[in-house]
């Protein structure tokens, strides 16, 4: 297999389509990154996984795949030795309460999934480091409850502000500074609390000029009875900022020490994010998950198109048990294309753990190797070369095909030379299971 493969039979189309389904970029990084199988233990083990995951969604609803989304964020911050802000230490604390729902959800429901439910015993549980942030981190900020030391020094901050307000408002309401007064509010400039004074008064006002306004009609002046006050507040100000860094220091620490637990539990919820949506668009298409063998023999039964809507025909198609290869011939626009990549791109999601819509009596081959020769369409004057284009991918493909090997060949016979043969103008499919070759002599190619 190769992106030729994956490109013409639209196999990364059929990823977009089911990462909407999923509900973080963890669990759609997973899909962009998935490739098919070879492996018919493994096909096997995903169509099982998709299968479980579709029967918990129909039993209770949804998984609690909570906070998965931004979780890498914080931790390459941890790893370059930053400190994590109160949002990057909720973002961790909202992963971990997932991760243990998640665990306690998957423990409950072996029943109906017995392989997923085996995954979440490698989660583990930071029930004490996911409670400390909890407590500490409340709105985005750390809360005053984090430690005594500072609760004590908010509790100064309010008591200190209280003091500078009462002290403003009695400049405000006084009639002597009546004439100086631009306004009658108390505005905050910064770490100072000032009153708006006329500007051409400024110098009438004991205190201190904070601020000047853009049009220079308004001074914010810092009273003289409240400076004391002010910078009190400002060094009370600087120990709340050096401690609630401490806090931070403290926490981020914490689970910087198991960082290396954590992203184990971020790859399980990441896989777990990609069963999920696999599942959801199971669902939604009323999938099922086809019978395997690895002997080269497909049977669709009703089967449809992924990427396809409106009203469409099922197909219904058999090869690689009384025939190995099988070629189909039509006029333009009779569906051989479509006939081809559905049964390439079925294949192509079975591999990859996605469950297909068609009847339960479907039954796909795990292939080694997939490869495609489907051409666009071409103007007349670019027929040969495309022609000739053909030849040498088909040529190229024999020689790495082995006995386990789906070959989808389309328009063979799109204008040769007239000297070479009788149906330039008719073009035919071809489906060539284990490796088996068109014949040169076979009858479509005439005398």
């Amino acid at each position: 297999m190769n992106e030729m493969t994956f490109d013409k039979l639209q196999y990364n189309q059929l990823k977009e389509l089911i990462k909407y389904y999923s509900t973080s970029n963890l669990g759609a990084e997973l899909l962009d990154k998935l490739k098919p199988s070879t492996d018919i233990g493994v096909v096997r083990n995903r169509l099982t996984e998709t299968s479980e995951a579709a029967a918990l969604i129909h039993a209770e609803g949804k998984a609690p795949l909570l906070g998965i989304d931004g979780i890498n964020v914080p931790l390459e911050k941890l790893a370059k030795g930053e400190i994590l802000d109160p949002l990057g230490l909720l973002h961790i604390h909202d992963f971990l309460r997932g991760c243990r729902k998640v665990k306690r959800f998957m423990g409950s429901s072996t029943f109906y999934a017995p392989t997923l439910c085996a995954y979440a015993s490698a989660i583990v549980e930071f029930k004490d480091i996911e409670e400390e942030i909890g407590n500490a981190i409340k709105g985005n900020m750390v809360d005053s409850s984090a430690s005594k030391e500072l609760g004590r020094i908010r509790n100064q901050i309010e008591k200190v502000e209280g003091k500078i307000k009462e002290k403003l408002k009695n400049f405000l309401n006084s009639s002597a500074n009546k004439e100086y007064l631009q306004d009658s509010f108390i505005s905050k400039k910064g770490d100072y609390y000032t009153v708006p004074i006329k500007a051409s008064y400024k110098n009438h006002v004991p205190g201190n000029i904070i601020e000047i306004s853009t049009k220079g009609t308004t001074a914010f002046m810092e009273p003289t009875a409240v400076a004391k006050h002010n910078h009190e507040l400002i060094l009370l100000k600087a120990q709340e900022a050096m401690e609630e860094y401490q806090i931070l220091a403290t926490l981020s620490g914490m689970v910087s020490e198991q960082s290396s637990l954590i992203n184990t539990n971020i790859d399980l919820m990441a896989k777990y994010d990609m069963i999920f949506a696999k599942a959801r668009y199971s669902l939604e298409i009323r999938g099922v998950a086809p019978r395997l063998n690895d002997e080269g023999f497909i049977k669709l039964v009703n089967a449809y198109h992924p990427l396809l809507s409106g009203e469409l025909v099922p197909l219904n198609f058999e090869i690689g048990e009384d025939y190995r290869g099988l070629i189909i011939t039509g006029p333009n626009a009779g569906g051989k294309t479509v006939v081809l990549k559905t049964i390439g791109l079925l294949t192509l999601a079975t591999m990859s753990g996605f469950h297909i819509q068609a009847d339960a009596a479907t039954e796909i081959a795990v292939f080694d190797k997939i490869y495609v020769d489907i051409g666009d369409n071409q103007s007349i004057e670019n027929a040969l070369s495309t022609f000739s284009s053909h030849m040498k991918n088909i040529s190229d493909i024999m020689k790495v095909a082995n006995n386990n090997t789906l070959l989808l060949f389309d328009e063979l016979a799109v204008a040769p030379n007239p000297t070479r043969g009788r149906l330039g103008d008719c073009d035919s499919g071809g489906i060539l299971p284990n490796g088996l070759h068109y014949h040169r002599h076979h009858p479509l190619w005439g005398d």
